[in-house]
């Protein structure tokens, strides 16, 4: 028996009524949110390009395929209006994602910890249907049912399996409304439950068995997944698996400039968001820390002059945001507010140590053959040895 799309969609009501209050609430109190959704961070963004955006949609699309591109990636549209850019990387690898979304095949962001895969795959989803919760968390004891539906047991227990009874997962709504489902850490799920999305991404049906019923994809839905490289041979996906998604590798920033860029963007966002000022001064800093985390990175020195050992970390763009942002509190409640080395110091040494005996002597040994030595670079170099004392 196949639900059709309005019986399909009632299968949510149970689910949805119980989050409308919530939801409600939310909405009213959306200022004070610590991280709002994208869709309500950007929301004058993407009003203004719905209404400058006059090409062709995909079914349920809120934007057409070129407007959820310049969402990502910035512009100036007709009116003045700036789009401020999401993912500063190759505009090719966001066309890709977006034209994937567009047709029968899912999304998996693949890249190292730290690559935006998370805030790409978010912004999408707002973007593409104007909802980005529609979220499934992937860990090592995330359950098929967060994955398929679950059951209401006290409905279960008085009246048997019924549509009552049933509780839709983030997938199954997606699936009845025609909307973006995302699946976060997908290679940390466990493997059966992982081979649970082939049906859905295949056949775009979700079979019932206990019903006797299935739901059936509207057009307009699809699935963006996100994996780390760093989890390969965790929970590695099946070949059956991996052909349903068209996969999209998110690199690490490709210079020092765009790198720098990307974390003052970031670190001035987050910085606005907790009420912290603005630090006009600390772009030297914010080059430091970036400099820092690539050079151990790459394990050679800017100039390609020095090998250099890498420690166990990722340092990635996304700790050196958190790294400044961390300095930047510090200036503004226990200094001048000026970003300074002694700011940065302790957050760049809990990035870099991770393993204490190794990663310790990685650190030592870069410090006094690379920073010691370096022109203009005395003050972090003793901020970073007191703290690493």
């Amino acid at each position: 028996m196949t639900v059709p799309e309005t019986t399909a969609t009632t299968a949510t009501t149970t689910a949805t009524a119980a989050t409308t209050t919530t939801a409600a609430a939310g909405e009213a109190s959306g200022a004070e949110a610590l991280r709002p959704h994208a869709e309500d961070a950007f929301a004058d963004e993407l009003k203004a390009l719905a209404a400058a955006d006059d090409r062709p949609r995909p079914a349920r699309w809120r934007l057409s395929p070129w407007a959820v591109a310049t969402y990502l990636q910035g512009g100036t549209l007709p009116d003045g209006t700036v789009i401020t850019p999401k993912y500063v990387g190759p505009r090719r690898l966001i066309e890709v994602a977006v034209t994937t979304l567009a047709t029968d095949r899912a999304l998996l962001l693949l890249g190292v910890p730290g690559t935006a895969k998370t805030w790409v795959s978010e912004h999408l989803a707002a973007a593409v249907s104007g909802d980005s919760t529609l979220l499934v968390q992937g860990t090592a004891g995330t359950p098929e049912e967060a994955v398929r539906y679950g059951w209401n047991y006290a409905q279960l227990l008085a009246h048997g399996p019924s549509r009552d009874a049933l509780v839709p997962s983030p997938l199954m709504r997606a699936m009845a409304d025609g909307m973006t489902a995302r699946v976060e850490e997908l290679t940390r799920i466990p493997a059966d439950v992982q081979d649970s999305l082939i049906t859905i991404l295949s056949e775009k049906t979700l079979p019932i068995p206990e019903l006797g019923q299935e739901v059936q994809a509207v057009r307009g839905f699809n699935v963006i997944a996100t994996a780390n490289d760093r989890d390969r041979g965790v929970n590695e996906l099946s070949s059956a698996l991996r052909r349903r998604f068209n996969t999209v590798v998110l690199p690490l920033p490709a210079t020092p400039d765009a790198e720098v860029a990307i974390v003052s963007r970031r670190v001035d966002q987050i910085g606005r968001s907790l009420d912290l000022p603005a630090a006009p001064e600390g772009l030297a800093e914010i080059r430091r820390v970036v400099t820092v985390f690539r050079e151990l990175r790459d394990g050679v020195t800017t100039d390609g002059r020095t090998k250099l050992k890498s420690p166990s970390g990722t340092l990635s763009t996304a700790e050196a945001i958190s790294v400044v942002t961390n300095g930047l509190a510090l200036a503004a409640h226990f200094g001048d507010g000026i970003l300074r080395p002694g700011d940065v110091a302790a957050g760049i040494l809990g990035a870099v140590v991770r393993d204490p005996a190794a990663d310790r002597v990685v650190w030592q040994e870069y410090l006094e053959t690379v920073v010691r030595e370096r022109d203009g670079w005395k003050d972090f170099y003793r901020a970073c040895r007191e703290v690493s004392v």
